[in-house]
């Protein structure tokens, strides 16, 4: 019996194991949550929600220049399509001077912001942006 026992724990590792691997390296719950494969809703808030992110994204909200935000559009992320806005923006750096401008995709699953790309060259191709103000006037 104790033998049994072994070799069904041994025979179903491997299946959890590729049960924890399997996932698209989505990196959130949300975007592996079955509401996320149906049909996305307009996330009406994301100009709200990103500035209230990036208000704890940013190391130092102040003194943020030449910020944009595209509106939203249906993108492919992680092979399913989301609603991605994108945000060009120059912060201040720690020692007060400013680099070269940042772009970033934000993501928005059922609505909600989920996360940002890091990365956002490739998803941000094409984007129109309009002026971001509240960005450039977040305080501490």
């Amino acid at each position: 019996m104790r033998r049994l026992a072994q070799r069904v724990g041994v025979l179903a590792l491997p299946l959890m194991l590729a049960a924890c691997f399997g996932s698209d390296g989505g990196g959130s719950s949300m975007m592996n949550d079955a509401g996320a494969n149906g049909p996305q809703p307009f996330p009406d808030n994301y100009r709200t929600e990103a500035l209230a992110y990036m208000r704890t994204y940013l190391n130092n909200p102040v003194g943020v220049r030449d910020a944009g935000m595209a509106d939203p559009v249906l993108r492919t992320v992680g092979g399913r399509p989301f609603y991605v806005a994108c945000v060009r923006f120059t912060p201040r750096e720690s020692d007060g001077s400013y680099r070269g401008p940042r772009e970033r995709a934000i993501v928005y699953v059922n609505g909600r912001l989920d996360r940002i790309l890091e990365r956002g060259g490739d998803t941000c191709v094409g984007a129109v942006y309009a002026p971001f103000p509240e960005l450039e006037k977040m305080t501490r």
